[in-house]
């Protein structure tokens, strides 16, 4: 068996401090493996000193924009990269499947108008 994934950036656009809703936005991870092959994606906390995959934060320098990411739309289900508590899994189909990473940046964060980032790792486990 074997699998491969592809994943899209995940772009939030401009954070406003002073909006009233949250900011969010999605992006996508590909998985094309063996038909019939089990598989997992899980993602890791990211690159931020402290963070976790329930705390994660975009980072320019010593600043910091706290974000989340999700495995449904409504925002609930925290991806993180435990199998069997908060990853995605699947089986592989004779096509590629698409799954959507679902993030969100909570509103009411003073934060510096920056550019923030962050580098999220996908782990394919099969």
């Amino acid at each position: 068996s074997t699998c491969v994934i592809v994943a899209t950036p995940l772009a939030f656009g401009d954070y406003d401090p002073n909006s009233v809703v949250d900011l969010d936005a999605t992006s996508s991870i590909t998985a094309s493996c063996t038909v019939g092959t089990d598989y997992d994606i899980g993602l890791d906390a990211g690159t931020a000193p402290g963070a976790t995959v329930t705390t994660r934060q975009m980072t320019n320098g010593t600043d910091a924009l706290n974000y989340a990411l999700y495995r449904d739309a409504a925002r609930t289900q925290n991806w993180g990269q435990t199998i069997d508590t908060d990853t995605v899994s699947g089986t592989g189909q004779l096509t590629p499947t698409v799954h959507t990473v679902y993030g969100r940046i909570p509103q009411g964060q003073n934060v510096p108008a920056l550019l923030y980032t962050d580098t999220i790792t996908a782990t394919i486990t099969f």
